[in-house]
């Protein structure tokens, strides 16, 4: 081998060593930017876990009392059972001056949950809905029922309007939803007109044009609440289409940086019966992506024979509709029957009990009083023993001092 081929050689193992050690420098640096992001990452999403466990615990309903729907005979557990959510929507705000107790609810919607293929049916309520309220005793509009009794009034009156256990609820006033929307950067919808609406201080400044497009709180919750220009029916297909795009922009990725501010919004603005723990296990409808969400609607009719609207629904859809969402849960009439049947009894046993202790406790009073009584004879027979004693005594010493 010539010396000028071995010296091309050399130069040519020369050329490629640099080529080598910048590949390796470019995969050690690649490796560091990812242990990097892979530690930081790890850190948000502590810090996340631990913000949101802090709006979790801050926006439970610690005055629920209710441990389970009385449609159940045993409580439910999301991680391994199918589960309903009741979505109440109310204005609470200042210029209402309702409270947030005696507000009257905006939107109503039922989610129920099936854990075998992590399906989601979602039913609007028409807040117009002439429905029975048991709170009341009477027919009213749904709206109603929060006003009357809050939000456990608008769970017994969904309950037995559906005939389907309400698991766990979301009470959420305006607020929250405006501040969701603005933490995710705004939502993308379709428009179905142009709407110049009311925003959530009752000023008209929202303006929105038909098409799809982006929209911040303010302009979602004014497409979401207007009736101007539809029905209730159509109302409830907005407010679903609203929801699921939520849904669809909080499962991205890109929203991952932006949970700090949706948990922030929760916290300060929503309650619920539904513990830490029990939101985790909501995570399985969501790691693969967005659940399959299927949207239902009760079918009825306008009604202004009274001079006031109402929604007047249709019984066979509304048996329809029954039918369906107890499909979903995977519960049917005779389970439904076992649990009014314990429901009955409880009812009976505490009626029983709530007897037995009156009956005892007159029994205790009348105890009481004889006792008292007999003491009183007592002090009196006593009384009257002194007083004759004394009597003779004194006529004794008198008698004797005359002498």
């Amino acid at each position: 081998m010539t010396n000028s081929r071995i010296q091309a050689k050399k130069e040519k193992r020369v050329k490629k060593t640099p080529k080598k050690k910048k590949s390796r420098l470019a995969l050690k640096v690649f490796l560091i930017v990812i242990a990097l992001m892979l530690v930081s990452g790890g850190a948000y999403a502590y810090y996340l876990y631990k913000q949101g466990e802090k709006a979790a615990n801050k926006a439970y309903d610690n005055e629920n009392q209710r441990e389970k729907s009385d449609l159940r005979t045993e409580k439910v557990e999301p991680l391994k059972d199918n589960i309903s959510i009741l979505f109440v929507g109310i204005d609470d705000s200042e210029k209402r001056e309702q409270g947030t107790d005696h507000s009257r609810s905006d939107a109503l919607m039922l989610a129920t949950l099936n854990n075998k293929d992590k399906s989601v049916k979602l039913l609007s309520i028409p807040r117009d809905s002439y429905v029975y309220i048991p709170y009341v005793g009477y027919q009213d509009k749904i709206t109603h029922a929060h006003a009357y009794g809050g939000t456990q009034a608008t769970i017994d009156t969904v309950e037995n309007l559906l005939n389907v256990p309400v698991d766990y609820y979301y009470r959420l006033n305006f607020d929250a939803f405006i501040q969701i929307v603005d933490a995710l950067g705004g939502i993308e919808v379709k428009v179905p007109y142009a709407l110049h609406e009311l925003d959530e201080n009752d000023k008209r400044t929202v303006n929105l044009k038909p098409g799809k497009q982006v929209l911040d709180g303010s302009e979602a919750l004014a497409l979401a609440r207007t009736r101007h220009q539809d029905s209730d029916i159509q109302r409830g297909e907005r407010q679903q289409m609203i929801l699921k795009a939520i849904i669809k922009k909080a499962s991205s990725v890109s929203s991952f940086t932006k949970y700090d501010n949706i948990l922030a919004a929760i916290g300060n603005n929503m309650k619920t019966n539904m513990t830490f723990g029990e939101m985790k296990s909501l995570a399985a409808y969501v790691k693969n992506g967005m659940p399959k969400v299927k949207s239902l609607s009760l079918k009825g009719n306008d009604d202004m024979s009274t001079g006031v609207y109402y929604y007047k629904l249709d019984e066979n859809g509304l048996a329809e509709t029954r039918q369906v969402l107890q499909k979903q849960l995977g519960i049917s009439d005779s389970d439904l029957n076992k649990s009014n049947q314990q429901t009955d009894n409880n009812t009976n046993q505490q009626n029983t009990n709530n007897q037995q202790n009156n009956t005892n406790q007159q029994n205790t009073n009348n105890q009481q009083q004889n006792t008292n009584q007999q003491n009183n004879n007592a002090g009196n027979n006593n009384a009257g023993y002194q007083s004759g004693s004394t009597n003779n005594y004194s006529g004794s010493y008198n008698s004797g001092g005359n002498q």
